[in-house]
């Protein structure tokens, strides 16, 4: 019997960053949805038949950025644990429930960071 695998969504607009993000996550076992930008994001968001744990996103997204997105994303999700990926997380301020992670990223900061956000 195999355990339920999280689905996480996957929001950056640049094509090689987002592509090595799904292969680590999928390699850590996870259900990935990807999307180049809020826009594409919110569709995913707003299907209430989809689940999604977490919510993975880049900050300087083209049109809406990520700060945007996440406040609809939690509109349409309260709960949702929201990770923005940044070159400039030690500056950022995040809202309560979410959290940042610096670029460049090592695959074990990655996975601890999303793993610690994950319910257990």
């Amino acid at each position: 019997m195999s355990q339920a695998t999280e689905t996480i969504l996957v929001v950056e607009d640049d094509a090689i960053v987002r592509m090595l993000i799904v292969d680590v996550l999928e390699e850590l076992e996870f259900a990935v949805l990807e999307a180049e930008d809020g826009n594409t994001a919110l569709v995913f968001l707003e299907d209430a038949g989809r689940s999604i744990d977490l919510m993975m996103t880049d900050m300087g997204l083209p049109g809406m950025d990520g700060k945007e997105l996440a406040a609809k994303a939690r509109e349409l999700r309260p709960t949702l644990p929201v990770l923005f990926a940044s070159g400039y997380a030690e500056s950022l301020e995040v809202p309560a429930g979410m959290a940042s992670i610096g670029k460049p990223f090592s695959i074990d900061q990655l996975r601890d960071k999303v793993k610690g956000m994950l319910p257990a």
